[in-house]
Parts: structure tokens; C-alpha cells; sequence
């Protein structure tokens, strides 16, 4: 440790790969957390978790009890085991005792991405409620035409303050917070939309999972979707690095520069219509713009491309990687897949078969830099390589279902939620401070003593 941080000093090795370098050791020892414990303040399942993008410090949860809760993990409630173990209580809940809570499950739940100050809830009493985190009050309330599955804001809008929201309905609706309206609909889908996500490279694209099996890309600022992925249309592996790809382009300008004037006539007599004049060719495809052959300008809207499937079932999943790059996507056929979202096409990462669940939508998590993505596998955890996809990790703990996970890139810490009502804490493994040894060693003679008189 002390040779890297000196060679980092004297500028022998990036001051990035020593970071990832340390942050990839924490991941490696993460366990069950022997000091730090959240007291689950729900009486369902935990369908969503998040820790708010700002200050990494407060939890927020939703639960099928209609009641969602928020925790401090950076400072706790109460200690014990003599000071060990931190207790993190819920700070309040609002649940359907609340005037304007909401009646049924409440399936997602998240944070306005520009501060702590307000909540979004996604139920399926078919609302989406906007809540005041000071005041634990609702500021604003959308009427959805049916359950709401899951809801997402962009990290990186500076330009809209739109939640997306999918339902059982075939619509992906957009919910303006400042005006308190839907700002539009996207259709596409031909069944009910169970995830939604955001770009986080561009705030004006959202993808789209829905229960047809299809992905569908969107630019909301136009009419229809511009991708659709398909599972038959694949490449191998990952698309070279940037300065690989620029020395590339450099070299195929460079040969296209020189070409024969005679190839250059051949190809200007090619355009030449059989009346004399140039025909105008299409950009996609170079296909004439008149007659039946007419390409639309969205491809995913094309009658054979829009009924391509992602996934041989029900989409359950949706997770962009950090850079953008890539997307990474859970099915209810229990695969596991990643999209380059640059060629919209499946890298054929062979990702180890597992079972996950098939009726209700699961929350993935990245961790961020080092490639794994973690995956609710029923009862366990699991964190694969994003490029092998063999297992790294595997966390077991809960005794129920595992319905969603969040990965804290602040301290490295996975917080997972289940059917079983806990949220448990991963976190890298610490030793118990010396001071604390006595009070251990006394507590086993004292027990030794016990079982001596009995």
C-alpha cells in the first residue's frame, strides 16, 4: 500500500488506478455488515431502494405495505454490543395512516435527483405522489391509468423535471413537475411497461422495458422510439477504446483520400437516372424517398424491426452502466443481458444462467468502476463480471425473496431489500477496534462460568 501511494506521489501510476485500485479491494471483502444495521420500518416486502444522489447519506425505501421510510446510514440512531454495532432507525415513514399516503403497494420509490428536498412514489393504487421531505407532505399527485410498475428521473436534466413512469398500461407517460400535468405519452409497446431508465449520458433519452419483451430507446424531444434492440442482432465483445477507434477513422480517410478518378467517375455515373438527371438518394439505406420502399426515420419504427424482442419474456429489469456506454437488462427468462448502446446491439457476454424472479420487476445495481453488476437471484445476491459474466460474489443473508439492491459508490456499500421485510447492509468487512477485546474475552468466561455451575 505505501509503495502505491508513493508511486502515485512521484506520478508512476495514475491517481485514477490507485482509486479504482482501492475501491476494488473494498468490493472484494464485501460481508454482511458486523457494524452497522438498518431497523426495517415496513411490515411488506421491500420493492425499492435508493440512497439520494447529492449527499450519499439518507436511504429511501418503499414497501408493498403502502408505506415508504427514510434512514440516516451516516449517522446512527443508537449503538450496541457495548458500542459495536450502529442501529440506523427509520427518520419517519409515511404509510396509509398519512392523509394523502397511498392505499396499496407502494412499487418504487426514489429521490429528485437535485437535492434531498422531495420524494417521488410510484403505487399501485395507480398514483404517483410527489412528497415535500421536510414536511412529509404531498406537493403534487398524478392519476395513472393503471399500476404503477416503476418510475425514474434523469440525473443529468438541467431542462425538464419529468418523472417516467411505467404501468400495465401500454403507455410510458411523462409527469411534469413544475406544471403539475403529463407533458406526453410515448407509445410503442404492446403490453405493459414493468422498468424504465434513463440515459446517463443525455437527459432527453429514456429506454423502456416493457412485459412484450421489447426495449425500446426514446428521444423525448420527437414523435416515436429510435431503437429497438434485438436479441438476434449481436457483436462480440466490447467496442475498441476511443483512441483506437480515432486511429482507425484516421486511417480509413486517409485510403479513402486517395481513390482513382476513374472508380469516382464510375460511382457519379452510377447516380445518373436513365433521363439524364441525378437521383437524390435517401440516408438510410439509400433507398429513393418516393414509391412503397420509403424508409421511416425512426428505425424502430419500421414494421420489421419493430417487433423485435430483447428478452423471451417479460423485461424485469433495465441498468445503464455510469459512462453510457452500455445497458444492461434482466428478463422473466431468467437471462441476463448487455447492450452496446453506440450499435444497439447484444454482446454475447455469456453471463451465468440463474433464476430471478419472474412476476414483478428487480432492481440491478453497477458498482462503478470495477465491471459488476449485481443481480437479485431469489433468496441471494449475486455480482458477475460484466465482461466474463462469471459470479465474483454471492451474497447470502435474506430469507425470502430479494427484490432490489443499491450500491453506494461513496463508501462501497450494497444495501439489499427482500419479501422477508429487512434491509441488509453489505459492506467491506472491519475489525473490532482493541479497546472492545476485553469486554469480549470477559463476556466468554463469563458464559464459560455459567455453563461450569450449571
Amino acid at each position: 500500500m505505501w509503495r502505491e501511494i508513493g508511486d502515485r506521489e512521484e506520478g508512476k501510476t495514475r491517481p485514477n488506478w490507485f482509486a479504482n485500485r482501492i475501491k476494488w479491494n473494498r468490493v472484494e471483502k464485501l460481508k454482511l455488515s458486523n457494524h452497522k444495521d438498518i431497523v426495517s420500518a415496513h411490515r411488506g416486502s421491500i420493492n425499492s431502494l435508493q440512497v439520494d444522489l447529492t449527499e450519499g447519506r439518507y436511504l429511501l425505501s418503499g414497501s408493498s405495505d403502502a408505506s415508504a421510510a427514510v434512514y440516516d446510514i451516516q449517522r446512527p440512531t443508537e449503538f450496541e454490543g457495548g458500542g459495536v454495532i450502529a442501529k440506523h432507525k427509520c427518520l419517519f415513514v409515511v404509510d396509509k395512516s398519512h392523509e394523502n399516503g397511498h392505499k396499496y403497494a407502494v412499487s418504487s420509490a426514489i429521490w429528485y435527483p437535485v437535492d434531498t428536498g422531495l420524494f417521488i412514489t410510484g403505487s399501485f393504487d395507480h398514483h404517483i405522489n410527489v412528497w415535500d421531505t421536510n414536511t412529509t407532505q404531498v406537493v403534487n399527485t398524478f392519476k395513472m391509468p393503471g399500476k404503477v410498475y416503476k418510475t425514474a428521473m434523469s440525473s443529468l436534466s438541467t431542462s425538464h423535471m419529468l418523472i417516467a413512469a411505467g404501468t400495465e398500461d401500454v403507455q410510458v407517460r411523462l409527469c411534469d413537475i413544475a406544471s403539475g400535468a403529463f407533458a406526453h405519452t410515448l407509445s410503442g409497446h404492446r403490453d405493459g411497461v414493468m422498468t424504465v431508465e434513463w440515459s446517463t449520458s443525455s437527459e432527453w433519452v429514456l429506454v423502456t422495458g416493457g412485459c412484450d419483451g421489447a426495449i425500446r430507446f426514446w428521444d423525448i424531444r420527437r414523435a416515436g422510439c429510435f431503437l429497438v434492440l434485438d436479441q438476434s442482432q449481436s457483436q462480440l465483445g466490447r467496442r475498441p477504446p476511443i483512441l483506437e477507434r480515432s486511429a482507425a477513422n484516421k486511417v480509413s480517410t486517409s485510403k479513402s483520400a486517395i481513390v482513382p478518378s476513374s472508380s469516382v467517375k464510375s460511382r457519379a455515373a452510377q447516380k445518373k437516372a436513365a433521363n439524364g438527371y441525378s437521383m437524390k438518394l435517401s440516408p438510410i439505406n439509400k433507398i429513393s424517398a418516393k414509391g412503397p420502399l420509403r424508409q421511416r426515420l425512426h428505425p424502430g419504427m419500421l414494421s420489421t424491426q419493430d417487433r423485435a424482442t430483447a428478452h423471451y419474456g417479460a423485461v424485469t429489469g433495465l441498468k445503464v452502466t455510469e459512462d453510457g456506454m452500455y445497458l444492461l437488462s434482466a428478463g422473466s427468462d431468467s437471462r441476463l443481458r448487455l447492450w452496446d448502446v453506440e450499435s444497439g446491439r447484444n454482446t454475447l457476454v455469456n453471463f451465468e444462467t440463474v433464476r430471478m424472479q419472474t412476476s414483478k420487476p428487480i432492481q440491478l445495481a453497477t458498482s462503478q468502476n470495477p465491471s459488476l453488476v449485481f443481480v437479485p437471484c431469489m433468496t441471494t445476491v449475486k455480482a458477475f463480471d460484466m465482461w466474463s459474466g462469471t459470479t465474483s460474489l454471492t451474497f447470502c443473508g435474506h430469507y425470502e425473496s430479494v427484490n432490489c439492491c443499491w450500491f453506494s459508490s461513496q463508501d462501497q456499500e450494497l444495501f439489499t431489500g427482500g419479501n422477508d421485510r429487512q434491509i441488509l447492509v453489505w459492506s467491506p468487512s472491519r475489525l473490532l477496534p482493541d479497546k472492545m477485546v476485553p469486554n469480549i474475552q470477559t463476556i466468554l468466561l463469563y458464559c464459560l462460568f455459567c455453563i461450569i455451575v450449571l
